[in-house]
């Protein structure tokens, strides 16, 4: 334990172990509805929307955070509301949204000019840059999306497999989807610096996947997404730390190997 405790004595370290479990339970909560209701995607779209933001928000000398979550939230009701339009699919909608963010973000960055910008850090995280401002924002995040679930899972169930008949029955679904775009913007946001516009939305994906190949209660799926998540963000902070491999890369692919054995122990017990 030793070592653990050495690299707990780093306070970058300290803040991005704390930042990223705070993360990883928000980010596997709204993952659950998102994989369920075929929407999974909408957090690449988002997140790199907010590359585009924190690029722009550096060149014009804005505050990045500040700048990309309220970008964020405004894109994520406008791809709430065009998805619904016929002529325009989901899918279609958000890899246009993705590429034309990533676009925008790119050329800013190359015009700017007297302007220091890591690339890099936006792309794929930056450890380094945790604070505890982010922290602090992390936790309320968590807190938020935690008694979101604890209280109004009912009405979120009825949302995921049925808005048709969640409206029926009096729940205010638009309402209840505008409240859920929120929490996956600012989830996707606060995400990004710690794994980057390309690799948050594997938080967000790959816990939820992986739990599916063992079970199918919702309630489960939930829980075990949740603890998944949270268990496979150390493993992989833990494993970047003594290979010195990029943090967010090496989480994905602790996410991955995971999700392949539970699919192969699937497979064996069929």
């Amino acid at each position: 334990m030793n070592p653990f405790f050495e690299m707990l004595s780093y306070g970058f370290m300290l803040r991005a172990l704390i930042a990223g479990i705070l993360i990883a339970a928000p980010a596997a909560l709204t993952g659950v509805t998102l994989v369920l209701r075929k929407n999974s995607m909408i957090g690449d779209g988002l997140s790199h929307t907010a590359f585009g933001a924190f690029a722009i928000a550096t060149v014009l000398n804005l505050t990045p955070l500040w700048f990309a979550i309220p970008t964020v939230i405004v894109t994520s009701f406008l791809v709430l509301n065009l998805s619904n339009n016929k002529k325009i699919s989901g899918d279609t909608l958000i890899a246009l949204l993705s590429a034309s963010s990533l676009a925008i973000g790119v050329v800013a960055i190359s015009v700017s000019q007297g302007v220091n910008i890591d690339l890099n850090s936006y792309l794929f995280g930056s450890i380094l840059s945790v604070s505890w401002t982010d922290v602090f924002l992390s936790l309320l995040l968590a807190i938020v999306v935690v008694t979101f679930y604890l209280f109004l899972h009912n009405k979120i169930f009825a949302l995921t497999f049925d808005a048709d008949f969640a409206k029926s029955i009096g729940i205010k679904t638009k309402l209840y989807n505008m409240v859920f775009a929120v929490i996956c913007s600012v989830t996707v946001v606060l995400g990004m610096r710690l794994l980057g516009a390309l690799l948050i939305s594997s938080l967000i994906i790959f816990p939820t996947v992986i739990v599916m190949q063992f079970s199918k209660s919702f309630k489960r799926v939930v829980i075990y997404s949740v603890a998944i998540s949270v268990v496979n963000f150390i493993l992989g902070l833990l494993i970047s730390y003594f290979a010195a491999t990029p943090t967010g890369a090496t989480v994905v692919i602790v996410n991955l190997i995971m999700l392949i054995i539970c699919t192969l122990i699937r497979q064996i017990k069929k």
